[in-house]
């Protein structure tokens, strides 16, 4: 290959990429205008959805809820003790703990079935000697069990307020045709360190912003693997959980929705969570998140391409999946940027428009943050943006930390799934952290 070649080829992968990346700013860029074009409007009627009065109790459906561990210790007896307080009537309420630990935490799912059925609620164990599948295993182990209609799923490190069923099945009852409802995650433990409180703003701005723009606005949303409520028709039409993908509730949601299913986000409901509080345990989860959205990008991109969805989602959706590229596409422009100025051909117009167009959509994608810390903590906006530099430098280097994610996938290497852990000292005998809670969404209201 010539010199002359070689430069050309460069020159092309670094507009490219520059292109990609402006491409993937602008969706961002687009979440936090279509969020304050639809808020108003989206927020009312969430408020008279949960309004509206429920069927007595003898008329309520009877739900399901599943808890799925593994090697929890005793969070899953906090899980289940606020599962115990739940308003909802028990002899409507089933509950199955499916335990997949190796590590003895199985004598605790036994202790907290016992609580439960002190309740008069039917509690059942469900000890799985191995984890084939893992969580999406464990999830379909326990549906062939039961035959509920409306399935609610918690890790074990969530805390469902009491009315979360009462919430979260209105939406259900009311549109035959909804398959899921999201509750936006709050935090226990923000505060705790540093990388808490990162992860802390960047969860806001996912939950806050992107979460409720997508639901609103009739994109396909991806459920987050707890603190939601299914109903088992949509997952029975969907082909049921699958343990091909790290990210089985990612996969599960698209391959449902692509069916004709909908999903509903419910910003006022919120359910607090513990967050990684070490960086050795947040890189393995941001790894494996990474790797399972682009496992599910490989299997399920093709449907939606080929799929009845209007151009606009088909679009959106692909763009949605193929997001975890933003950090590769980063690395090519470093790597063929440098080498443009090594072979001295300097700073093209063109590049230089893509830097410019790059730079102003990722402005306005950090408002995304901001807009998320202003209207769900009520941050001062200017403090914020001052700790949002420091905050993408530590995400610039989790993405850096985490590239072989996409790397593996797409030359087939397989990952166990590994458990996160969560806090460093006993998490089910620390306070709960009401410090940094939310603060409601009064000013969304406005």
């Amino acid at each position: 290959m010539s010199f002359e070649v070689f430069a050309q080829l460069n020159h092309l992968a670094l507009q490219l990429s520059l292109a990609w990346l402006c491409i993937i700013g602008a969706t961002h860029a687009s979440t936090v205008v279509l969020f304050l074009r639809h808020r108003r409007q989206a927020l009312a009627a969430e408020n008279r959805l949960l309004s509206e009065p429920l069927p007595p109790d003898c008329e309520l459906p009877h739900v399901l809820v599943q808890i799925p561990t593994f090697n929890e210790g005793n969070l899953v007896c906090r899980i289940a003790a606020a599962i115990g307080e739940l308003d909802w009537p028990t002899n409507r309420l089933h509950v199955q703990i499916i335990d997949d630990s190796t590590d003895g935490s199985v004598v605790f799912a036994e202790k907290a079935i016992i609580a439960l059925r002190r309740r008069n609620i039917d509690a059942t164990l469900i000890h799985r000697c191995n984890r084939k599948g893992f969580k999406a295993g464990a999830l379909a182990a326990g549906l062939r069990l039961s035959d509920h209609e409306f399935v609610a799923i918690f890790d074990a490190d969530y805390l469902p307020p009491r009315d979360f069923l009462k919430c979260c099945i209105r939406p259900l009852l009311a549109d035959a045709k909804l398959a899921l409802v999201q509750a936006r995650f709050d935090f226990l433990n923000a505060n705790e360190t540093f990388v808490t409180r990162i992860q802390q703003r960047l969860l806001d701005a996912h939950f806050a912003i992107e979460q409720a723009t997508r639901s609103w606005s009739g994109q396909i949303m991806p459920f987050n693997g707890t603190c939601g409520i299914w109903r088992r028709a949509a997952i029975e039409d969907a082909g049921g959980w699958q343990g091909d993908t790290l990210t089985e509730d990612f996969d599960l949601s698209y391959r449902a929705q692509l069916l004709g299913w909908r999903a509903s986000f419910l910003t006022s409901v919120t359910v607090p969570g513990e967050l990684p509080a070490t960086l050795e345990a947040w890189l393995p989860q941001q790894f494996r998140w990474r790797k399972g959205v682009a496992e599910v990008a490989r299997k399920v991109l093709p449907l939606v391409l080929f799929s009845e969805l209007s151009f606009n989602r088909k679009i959106t959706s692909a763009l949605h999946l193929c997001a975890g590229l933003f950090g590769p596409m980063v690395g090519v422009c470093v790597v063929t940027g440098a080498i443009d100025l090594m072979l001295g051909l300097g700073i093209t117009y063109g590049t230089t428009l893509l830097l410019v167009i790059f730079a102003l959509e990722l402005m306005a994608a950090q408002s995304a943050i901001l807009l998320g810390q202003r209207l769900v903590r009520g941050a001062n906006v200017l403090t914020e943006f001052v700790k949002l530099q420091i905050i993408l430098c530590v995400f610039g280097y989790v993405h850096f930390a985490t590239w072989r994610a996409n790397f593996e996938v797409w030359f087939g290497f397989e990952t166990i799934f590994v458990r996160t852990p969560k806090g460093r000292r006993q998490p089910w005998q620390q306070p709960l952290d009401r410090s940094n809670r939310a603060v409601g969404w009064a000013q969304l209201r406005k």
